[in-house]
Order: C-alpha cells, then structure tokens, then sequence
C-alpha cells in the first residue's frame, strides 16, 4: 500500500473509511480504517487527528450495548493513532482520558452485567498509558488541576481495582505501570521535569488519594506470593513514589498554615482537596508506619531477590525524600536495610551498603537529631533482646540479628554518643555484649593440656597475631562471633574511649561471670579507638588522641596484670607451687569469681573446680591476647610499656598450662612485630637487664614469687650465651638460696637450675659422635695392647693405620722432627681440648663448665632426698651437668667419684621411675667417663641390673597387652636397650658379659612381648663375644 504523506492524500484515503465506521459501527470496518492508518504518514495523520478519532469515538459513546470484540478494536485502533501523533489540546486530553476510563467501568444500568475480558482490559489500560505519553508539553497539567480532581480519582480507582483484583499478571502490572504514569512519576524521557511550584500542586492534589494508593499498593505487596515477582517489585515502586512526591520534606515545607480558597464553582471541589498542614502531615504519617511497617515485613523475607532489591530502593527513596516526615517510620525502614546488608543475594548486599553509605556521607543522621533519637531507640530495643535473641534464633537468625545491630551503630556514627551518654543505653548495651560473649569453659581438655616438655624457641611455630580459638555458650558461627568483634570495634571508633573503659573496666571488677567477657569487649574496643580493622561508613569528627589512647591502654594492662587478675588458679600440680603458695593463689581465684575481696581463705572453703580453672584459664589468655593488640596499636610507643609489661608474658610463656603457654608465645611475637624487634631473641637481649634484676629480685622472695623460674626459663630457652654473663649472679643467688631453704623449695630452684644447664647445653653444644667414637676407639686400642689380650679381629685398615702411627712416634723419639707446616698443620685438629691431656687441667675453667661443677655439686646432696619428685629433677639436671663437663675430665671425673654411692643407690633400690632416670644417667657418664667407670659398674650395678630382668622375665611372658603400659616393663625396655651400649663402652669382661647374656637370653623367647625381643637380639649384636656365646646358647631356645 502506498504511503500518503500529505495530509490531502491523506484525507482522500482515510474519508471513505472513516464514514463507513460512522455509519456502521462494526469490527469489520475497524479493522479497515486500521488497514489504511498504516497507509499514513505520521505528519499527515497528526494534521487529521481528529477526524480519524471522531469515528472511533463516536462508535464508543453510541448508547446501548456493545460487543466487546467492538470495544477492543476501536480502543486498540485509538491507542495506534494515538502512538503515531502528539495530543496538543487540553479539551481532546480530556475527553478521550473520560471515554477510555469509562471503556473500563461496568453500565450503571446493568447490575449483573457480565465481567469484562481480560483482552479489552488490557487494551485499555495500554491506550491509557499511550495517552498520557502522548500529551504534548504542558497539555499534560491540564489533567492535574482541582477541577479535574474527579475524573483523576475515577481513574485511580479503577486502575487500583484492577491492580488488586486481577488474577492475570499481566494486567496487574500493565494497572500498576499505568497508575505509575498517571502520577507523573514514570522513568520515560518523554515528559519533561516539572518545577516545584508544578509538583507542590501534584502534591496537593495527590494528597487526596494518598490513602486509597497506600492502602492498596500494601495489599498487593503482601498479597499472595503466586501472583510472582514482577506485581510486587512494580506495586513497591508506585508505593515509595507517591509517598515521596506527597510527603516530600521541601514539598511540606512550603504548605501555608492556611487553606488555599478555590473560586465559588469549585466549592465541591475544594471538599475535595486536602491541606498538608502539620495536623494532617503527623496523622498520614502515623498511619503510613503501620503500612510501611506491613510492606517491610513482607518484603524483607520475599524469596524473590528483586523484591528485596526494590525494598531497599525504597529505603532509600523515602530516607532522602522524607526524612523528616516519616522520621516514625525510619525504624521499620533502617531495619530492613541494615538486615538486608548480608543478604544471599550480591546485588542486593552492594546496593544496600551504597544506600548505608550514601546515608552516611550525605549526614542524614547526623543532621537529623530527631532520626537519631528513632536509631537510639531501636537499639535500646534490640539491645534489651538480644540475649533473647541470641539464645533463641538459629545461627542465620543470630547473624541476621547482630548484623542489625552492627548496621545501627554504623549509621548514628558519630551520634553514637548520644546512646552512650545515656546511663540506662549504656547499661542495657553492654550487659547485652557482655552475656551474649560468654563462654563455654566446661570443657576439661582445656585443663588437661599440659607443657610436658619445655618448649623449643618461640622463634619456632609462633605465629603472630595468633588468637585461641573461643567456644561460647550462646553460639557457634564464627560469622556470629566476627560481628560482635565488629560491634565492639565500630563503639569504640566513634564512642568517647574514656567513658567505655570506664564502664568496661567496672563490669570486670563488678563481678568474675563478666571479667572474661568485659576483658575481651576492652581489647576490641582499643583495636576499633586506634582505627584497626574497623568496617565504618563515615569518618569520625574528632580525630584519635594518641595520649589519650596510651592513658586508657596504661589503665587496662595495669588492671589485668594486678595480682588479682593475672596470677589465678589454673591447676591443682603441687609441683607448681608449695602449699602455702596454693592457698594463696585459691583466694586469689575466688576474689576474681566474686565470692570474696581477701587474697587467703580458710581452709573450710570448697575446693577449686575444673570450670573454676577452665575460666581462669580463658581470662588469662584473653588477658595476654589484649597485650599483644595493645602493642599493635601502639607500636613503638609500647617499647615504653615494656618495663610494666615483658615481665609478666614471659612468666606467662613458661606457664604448665599449654593454652596460656601458646598464647603468651602468640603475644611475644605481636610484641616483636609491634616494636621493632627483628625476633623473640633481640625482644629478650635488649631488654635483658632489667629482666635479670627484677629475677634476682622475686627468686630472693621465692615464696611470693613463684613464677620467676619460668621467667629466667623462658629467657634461657630464647636467648643465646651473650645472656650468661648477666645471670651468673642469678644462678649464684639461686645456689646460695638452695643451700639454705633445699627442705622447703628444692623442687622451685631444680626448676631453675634444669632451665639453666639446659640453656648451657644448647649455647655450648655436646662433643661430636666422631670425637665420642676416635676417644672410645683410642682406650680400647692401649687397654688391649696393655693387657696383651687381643679377642677383637682387626680389620686390614687398623693394621695398617697401628704401623703408620708406630713409625711416626719412633721418627719423633729419634730426634725426626717434621716440618714447620707440616707441625702447624698437625696441630690443627690437636687444637680441641682432650680430657686426657695434662695441660688442660691447669687451665681455667670457662664460666660455664665452672657453672655446671657448682650446679653438680648440689646434685650430690640431693641425690638421697625423701621426695621422689625431686630425686628425678636431681637426675635429669645431673644428666646434664655430666653432658656440659665432658670435655674437661679433670673435674668430671673426681665429680663421678663423688655422685657414684647415691647414684648406686637409685639403681638398685629406688623406685622404678627413679631407676629408669638413674640408669639414664648412667648411659651417660659411660659415654663421658669410659674406664673410669668399668669395675665400679661391674662390682656394684651390673649384678643388680641383671638379677632384675631375671626376676621380671616370668611376669613379662605371661603379661597380655595391657603390660606394655606398666612401669616395670619399661624398665625392663630400657636395662635391654641400654646394657648392650654400656658394655660396649666400658669394655667390660667375659665375666660380665656372661651375666648379661644369661639375662638377655631369657627374652629371646617367643613368649616375651615382641619389643623385649627386638631389644634383646638388638643387644646381641652389639658385642661379639656376647654374641658367640648366646649364639652356642641358641639350640637351647629351640
């Protein structure tokens, strides 16, 4: 079909057409005059505009009944004219906005009229919505002025109706879309921006439908989730749109106290327009509350993201809009947008936390002290039920909950005072933190877990920054227990630091169920003050006072580390302590449970019990744990700290309990890492003197000072020997201590005294296995040639190594001297000291083989002492003292002489557990004392040793499994792992070596457990002779 562009041709095309319709008003003809609009080009059809819609709306107006068939085609055939031309006459606007609204009301002759099909409601809803886009610059406020305030309601109310009622979707969100245009606020270009005086008078006139929009639009929201998505998302939108134009803060601000008077022929009309003074403004605002409160509820738990993202958009909507209107309603909103922050979905947790920002930069609260009171209150709310809460709700619900709480604070920001300031916020704040951080200390590992063993250097494993992970009695999550961190960080960025330690620093005094607690809120509090690790959404007014952060650090490290606090009952090891100790340290225990201020007790007060320890336990690591976030705050202003603070770690990072131990290593390195110190080692180095002074001091006090053995423990273990020369005193002291007070605290200063040798032997090493071996091989080679007896075959390079050393010795006696290098060349490896040699004895002992005599000394005498506890110290620190005097015999060896008669007596009649540490010390001086050893071992141990495996040879082969666990098979272990060396060392006779044989035969037997066998044929194999004679021995076995 040709394409008219002229209006002329035009019209000869359309004219025919158009009188048919006029005079039949059938589909049929309809359908042609829509043939021929397609024929038609825009401008043509713009100039004839009226003559073509004159038929079609003539056709609607005949009176009578209509097919619906008709209907639909002459309002979609409107709705194509309309597309294709701009409506520029307010009168047309008007008349056609009447005639396609009254398409959708039912005759009101016909009262059980038929409903209308869903295909004619949307058809004119969409030619509506042509309409009003086809409205021509300002023709479009015709339609927004008093005197058309009924045929806009008439509208409204059909579309609200249809929006409601529908079932079909599409035409619920074809009704919302249009009702969106109808209150000019849809996203098209189209319209141009109204001014303010334009949309004060929108706003009056759309103050009459506020209620009827609202009402509705809530229902929709929360209607039936089956209707999908799509409705609700487009119902929330039209929602915060027509609140916002009607109750726009700028909009209300310009309301005259008065009512505007229409003219005499508006007086109906003027009923009919509302005045947004102050009375109404209150009143609309309380009731959209509850109406906001509805659409929120709803909406925050929708399945469908979009909904929840459109929740949000309406947050924020209002929040900038209306802020001071709707200030009541902000609690329900600001909920809603704080605990969609962790929403499942990421576009709606980044735009809620652009919203949160955008609300934090803009000042909104900050500017706003009546919203600040609503944010106030709302966490005075949440804060009196979050223990609720917390004990109640699952772990979504807990994060949901604290995410709530978190998103508050953030927002009043530097408001945040305002809740501080108040004395029952406050309070009902921090009980809150305070319960829902309590800990689970009831389980007994916590207590069980022991430092059997020293510990490495804390150089080794120690990772800085290292927390112990925390077990609560109120939850699980790890998310949970990361938002309360936040909520205690965030308090402490925006909150005056003073006033919240302050009151922090009384619930740890009030009372011991709040001292862990309150001690952890502190440490997070100073992390979020110094601005570390803090999630905020604006910037603090006032900037951080570095002296104001170092005062209120001064104050909690010199709280936690009051005696009180720091030195609590953590097990019930009398080696830990003497009774007297005990006694004190459970005073101290019950002072910090708040059951009693006095530091003893009567000895009718209960015992202490493991949850009692457990909790002292997690107080003192979360005590140390603040230590080291202290350091990190400060930085190199903690090196000031130091002198109050180093002291006590360190007795801390001695500590039995492994939990605090590790913490205490956890926190040295923090403090490494916070000043500067390359390593633990250089921490202990620089700051070694005052450390040793204040050792010195507390060991002359030991009975009230305990605990400066582990100090002196911990600094030998992580220092290296330039530290020796300022603790020899010490050690001096803690001799001269010894001698005097051995009867009351021997087992305190072995303590000591074992750290010491320990630390002598790691700083100055033990003898090389290849100098152990060439000493060992030279005595057996001159016993050998001495006695002339010579059992031992000789290998090819013995022999020939025997006559290269004989020519040499006899070249030397013949005056053959070698030369000068090949002399400087031989006295190279001659330059380490032989215990042999004349020359070293008239040399001076080094300080710390002088050490190890004196420390040796004392062993002597408490070799013999009741306890069986410190007769096994005394061992293991001899084992030592032998180790370090190895290389000067001159002075072990008169030593051995003198330890031989108690050492005898802890082998042969002791009890068992003392046997196996003197045997082990006896292995020992074998390795260092060779020869000397021979016939005192032969005459006095030996018999004893062997008549011992004898005797316990029958018990061992008829034991079960169970056995292995015994003490006396132990014993029997090592007398079979060690006898075998033993021999070999001391070179002992056939006589001897018969006696073990005897013995070791017995557990060659099938019937021993399979260890004692592989011990026994261990030992058969280390010398020949034993292993000639056990092997003509054998057929007896079989």
């Amino acid at each position: 079909m040709a394409v008219f562009d002229t209006p002329q041709a035009a019209f000869g095309a359309l004219r025919p057409v158009c009188v048919q319709l006029t005079r039949a008003q059938t589909v049929e003809n309809v359908r042609q005059l829509q043939a021929h609009l397609a024929g038609v080009s825009g401008a043509a059809l713009q100039e004839l505009q009226e003559y073509v819609l004159f038929p079609l709306r003539f056709a609607l107006r005949v009176p009578g009944p209509k097919q619906e068939r008709l209907v639909q085609s002459l309002v979609q055939c409107i709705s194509s004219v309309l597309a294709a031309t701009c409506v520029k006459k307010q009168e047309l606007l008007q008349e056609l906005f009447s005639e396609l609204c009254t398409c959708l009301a039912p005759p009101p002759s016909s009262v059980k009229a038929a409903p209308l099909s869903e295909e004619l409601k949307l058809a004119v809803i969409q030619a509506l919505h042509t309409l009003m886009h086809s409205a021509y610059g300002d023709v479009i406020l015709s339609l927004y002025r008093p005197s058309s305030l009924p045929l806009l309601g008439f509208a409204v109310s059909l579309l609200l109706t249809l929006a409601e009622q529908e079932k079909a979707k599409q035409i619920k969100i074809s009704a919302l879309e249009c009702l969106q245009v109808l209150v000019l606020q849809c996203d098209c270009q189209e319209h141009r921006q109204l001014d303010e005086d334009e949309e004060q008078q929108c706003g009056d006139l759309f103050a009459s439908f506020l209620p009827g929009i609202s009402i509705t639009l809530s229902r929709v929201i929360a209607g039936d989730i089956k209707q999908g998505h799509k409705p609700t998302v487009s119902a929330i939108r039209l929602f915060y749109l027509i609140v916002g134009l009607v109750m726009a803060d700028k909009q209300l601000a310009r309301i005259p106290k008065s009512k505007e008077k229409l003219p005499v022929e508006h007086s109906r009309i003027s009923e009919l327009m509302i005045h947004r003074g102050s009375d109404w403004t209150k009143s609309t605002a309380e009731k959209l509350s509850l109406l906001l409160h509805k659409v929120v509820e709803s909406s925050s738990v929708h399945p469908h993201w979009k909904v929840r993202l459109e929740l949000v958009e309406l947050v924020h909507h209002l929040l900038r809009n209306c802020s001071q209107s709707l200030v009541d309603s902000f609690s329900h909103l600001l909920k809603a947008v704080v605990g969609l922050v962790n929403d499942e979905n990421s576009e709606v947790q980044s735009r809620c936390n652009k919203v949160l920002q955008g609300i934090a930069e803009q000042r909104i609260v900050a500017q706003n002290r009546a919203l600040a009171d609503v944010l106030s209150e709302n966490l005075h709310s949440l804060a009196t039920a979050l223990p609720r809460l917390m004990n109640s709700q699952d772990d979504m619900g807990k994060v949901s909950t604290l995410s709530l709480l978190l998103g508050y604070l953030k927002l009043l920001g530097p408001k945040i005072n305002i809740v501080l300031n108040s004395v029952s916020h406050l309070q009902r704040l921090s009980k809150a933190l305070v319960q829902v951080l309590e800990l689970d200390v009831t389980d007994v590992k916590i207590v069980e877990a022991r430092r059997s063993e020293p510990p490495g250097p804390l150089q080794q494993g120690v990772q800085k920054g290292r927390c112990q992970k925390k077990y609560f009695r109120f939850f699980t999550e790890e998310k949970v227990f990361q938002l309360l961190q936040q909520v205690c960080r965030v308090l402490g960025y925006y909150g005056n630091l003073y006033l919240l330690v302050d009151h922090f620093m009384g619930l740890y005094s009030e009372s011991g169920l709040y001292r862990k607690q309150a001690a952890m809120i502190l440490n997070e509090l100073v992390m979020g003050a110094a601005g570390v690790g803090v999630d905020f959404l604006q910037e603090r007014e006032v900037p951080l006072n570095v002296d104001d952060l170092k005062g209120s650090i001064t104050s909690i490290l010199d709280e936690y580390m009051d005696q009180a606090n720091w030195y609590l009952v953590t097990s019930v090891d009398t080696e830990e302590s003497s009774p007297e100790q005990s006694e004190q340290h459970l005073g101290l225990a019950v002072r910090a449970g708040g059951a009693s201020s006095s530091i003893l007790l009567q000895s009718s007060e209960p015992p202490v019990t493991t949850r009692t320890m457990n909790s002292n336990i997690w107080q003192i690591c979360i005590q140390l744990e603040g230590v080291g976030c202290f350091a990190a705050v400060l930085g190199k202003e903690f090196r000031l700290l130091l002198l109050s603070a180093l002291y006590p770690v360190l007795e801390k990072a001695g500590d039995r309990t492994l939990l605090i131990s590790e913490t205490a290593l956890g926190t040295l390195a923090d403090i490494c890492e916070a000043c500067g110190y390359d390593s633990v080692q250089c921490l202990i180095n620089e700051n070694s003197d005052y450390l040793v002074n204040s050792i010195s001091l507390n060991l002359r006090q030991l009975a009230y000072q305990p605990r400066a053995s582990q100090v002196l423990d911990t600094m030998l273990r992580n220092s290296d020997a330039s530290l020796l020369p300022l603790i020899e005193d010490v050690i001096q002291d803690v001799l001269s201590a010894l001698d005097q007070s051995y009867n009351s605290q021997a087992s305190t200063f072995l303590r000591v005294l074992h750290s010491v040798m320990t630390a002598l032997v790691q700083w100055f090493g033990m003898p090389s296995a290849e100098e152990h071996q060439q000493r060992h091989s030279d005595k057996g080679q001159s016993r050998a040639r001495s006695q002339g007896q010579h059992k031992v075959t000789m290998t090819s390079q013995e022999v020939e190594q025997f006559f290269l050393d004989y020519v040499s010795q006899k070249r030397i006696a013949e005056g053959d001297l070698p030369d000068l290098e090949e002399e400087e060349a031989d006295e190279i490896p001659l330059a380490k000291p032989e215990p042999s040699s004349d020359t070293e004895g008239e040399a001076p002992m080094p300080s710390h083989a002088q050490l190890a005599r004196d420390v040796m000394e004392r062993c002597i005498h408490l070799l013999s002492d009741g306890s069986l506890r410190v007769r096994l110290k005394v061992l293991d620190v001899l084992e030592l003292c032998v180790t370090m005097l190895h290389p000067h015999g001159n002075h072990l060896l008169p030593m051995a002489h003198r330890v031989w008669p108690a050492l005898v007596t802890r082998l042969i009649s002791d009890d068992p557990l003392a046997v196996l540490r003197a045997f082990k010390v006896l292995c020992t001086l074998a390795q260092t004392c060779g020869d000397f050893l021979r016939q005192r071992f032969s005459k006095d141990v030996l018999s004893k040793l062997t008549s011992s495996l004898l005797s316990q040879a029958p018990a061992s082969a008829r034991a079960g499994p169970v056995y292995s666990h015994t003490l006396a098979f132990k014993l029997q272990l090592a007398l079979l792992q060690g006898l075998g060396s033993l021999c070999e060392r001391l070179d002992m006779g056939e006589s001897d070596l018969n006696k073990v044989a005897d013995a070791c035969l017995i557990y060659l037997s099938a019937k021993q457990p399979v260890k004692l066998q592989e011990a026994a044929q261990r030992l058969c194999q280390v010398d020949q002779s034993l292993f000639e004679k056990l092997s003509v021995l054998a057929p007896v076995l079989l």
